[in-house]
């Protein structure tokens, strides 16, 4: 087998802005990070989805919109209704139909497409080189591609909520995929599917799924191994502990011990008062885990996106261990705090929580399908205890939605058990890319599977870096992780365009 891609390079301390809306904490185990490329949300917005507005795009992109079918998987009358489903194209480099340029087309996942046009840079950046058709489409029940109108009405109806799936949305980018190809005359050209995080990973199961319609995919940051018992449950928070200590062993120790101060000074006469002062919260503290849980978030978020210049994780480090000398714990942790987020009047402990068409969203699907078992134990991070309980996720969700999650479809229908074995034989053209500081890599594939399905990860690289716009401040091993994928596509397309020329004649 061939050995899996690892760039080694000399160690960068990382950091850059977060966005889990939902994250894991001691107070609510069942939350499930979100899985979305790059942080979209800025912290101080209450209405994150709005950041981008379509004024803001590019002359080159052109938004269309296709009637997608509701229910690609049964005949019942209902599932013949129909939705506008966004997806938007650049044909600036194409080198058009006649010359069988390839697509490459970018995932959506969950969120609106707005902030990924001005973000995930692969598919422009690479598409003078390719003479590429760049395409991105949007996920059902986002942004602009919500049936029945609005998230609230589509999510309130339970029938509604049916349709809101991995499978289906998988089935969506078929039929636009092949939409594509004829509005184009575009018969012969590859597509090749990217897609980061969830995303990610409904590129490499689009693959296996059609590879009728795509020649190939880049899967960046996709854990497709964070479900059932694949993976230990606590990888996640592992992996956020090592970023810590690695940057600095003494921010990592104020982190680990904080939690029992915060809970000491909780529990005396005054004490929420006298923590709501300290940190100097927007609001009265009403139980300490309202201020755990927020610090959680932001350490986490902070590792999941630890990406250059700025490197977050090294930002929240530089605050805690700068404080005066003789500065108590709670007040090197708001230093931290301060580092990290700048200078306020005041720190909303809600800021991480407010709700958006995305968490509205994101809470369904991880409450039906996407169930990763994020946890952690006694003493395995720098993390209170948290460990994973199906029972009470179960109830959870019954509770919000009234139908209880399928822990183990994603198994049964995407596979990820003894996945070496499985996919050696009958997968192909798969590119999985990792960043190792990257809290999901844990679940990720990092080893090659097979010739063509490879791994390509970085020692210092954070979450779906690799697929982030280009940019003259990247560092050395981030360049060559991107050149590395562009040869192994180049080497899919070669063979294509042999294959089809052996056809003809």
């Amino acid at each position: 087998m061939a050995s899996s891609r690892v760039l080694l390079f000399q160690f960068y301390p990382l950091l850059l802005l977060p966005s889990l809306l939902y994250p894991v904490s001691s107070i609510s185990p069942h939350k499930i990070p979100r899985l979305s490329p790059f942080p979209k949300e800025a912290l101080i917005l209450k209405h994150p989805d709005d950041i981008f507005s379509e004024s803001d795009m590019s002359k080159d992109f052109k938004t269309y919109f296709y009637e997608q079918t509701l229910d690609h998987f049964n005949y019942a009358p209902q599932s013949y209704a129909t939705f506008r489903q966004r997806y938007v194209v650049n044909t600036k480099y194409w080198g058009g139909p006649n010359s069988n340029s390839p697509i490459l087309a970018y995932l959506g996942a969950e969120a609106s497409l707005d902030g990924d046009l001005e973000a995930v840079g692969f598919l422009t950046d690479n598409a003078p080189h390719f003479k590429s058709l760049s395409v991105f489409i949007e996920h059902r029940y986002y942004g602009k591609s919500i049936p029945f109108g609005t998230m609230e009405e589509a999510m309130k109806n339970d029938t509604t909520r049916g349709y809101f799936s991995s499978a289906q949305a998988l089935a969506d980018y078929a039929e636009i995929l092949l939409h594509i190809k004829q509005k184009f005359s575009a018969h012969n050209s590859p597509i090749i599917v990217v897609g980061g995080s969830y995303g990610g990973m409904l590129a490499s199961w689009f693959r296996l799924k059609y590879p009728h319609i795509a020649l190939g995919a880049l899967a960046s940051s996709a854990p497709i191994l964070y479900f059932d018992d694949i993976t230990p449950e606590n990888g996640y928070y592992s992996i956020v502990t090592k970023d810590f200590e690695e940057v600095s062993e003494s921010c990592y120790q104020t982190i680990k011990e904080s939690w029992a101060e915060i809970n000491e000074v909780a529990s005396k006469p005054g004490g929420l008062s006298l923590l709501s002062q300290r940190f100097n919260t927007c609001s009265h503290l009403n139980y300490s885990d309202e201020l755990k849980n927020f610090l959680d978030s932001m350490y986490s978020t902070a590792a999941q996106y630890n990406h250059p210049p700025n490197y977050p994780v090294t930002m929240v480090c530089k605050g805690i261990d700068g404080a005066p000398e003789g500065t108590d714990i709670i007040g090197r942790i708001f230093a931290g705090v301060v580092s990290y987020r700048g200078k306020r009047t005041c720190y909303d402990t809600n800021d991480y929580n407010y709700p958006s068409e995305t968490s509205v969203g994101w809470q369904w699907q991880t409450c039906s399908e996407m169930v990763i078992p994020i946890g952690r134990g006694q003493n395995d991070t720098m993390f209170p205890p948290s460990p994973f309980s199906l029972y009470q996720f179960i109830k959870d969700c019954n509770d919000s939605f009234g139908v209880p999650p399928r822990p183990h479809w994603i198994t049964t229908y995407y596979g990820g058990h003894d996945i070496k074995l499985v996919l050696k034989r009958f997968g192909s053209n798969i590119i999985f890319s990792n960043g190792l500081r990257d809290p999901y890599s844990s679940g990720g594939v990092l080893e090659d599977l097979s010739e063509s399905i490879v791994a390509v990860k970085t020692l210092n690289g954070s979450h779906c870096l690799d697929i982030l716009q280009a940019d003259k401040t990247d560092p050395e091993w981030l360049v060559m992780q991107r050149n590395i994928e562009i040869k192994i596509v180049e080497e899919w397309l070669t063979r294509y365009y042999a294959d089809l020329q052996a056809l003809k004649n």
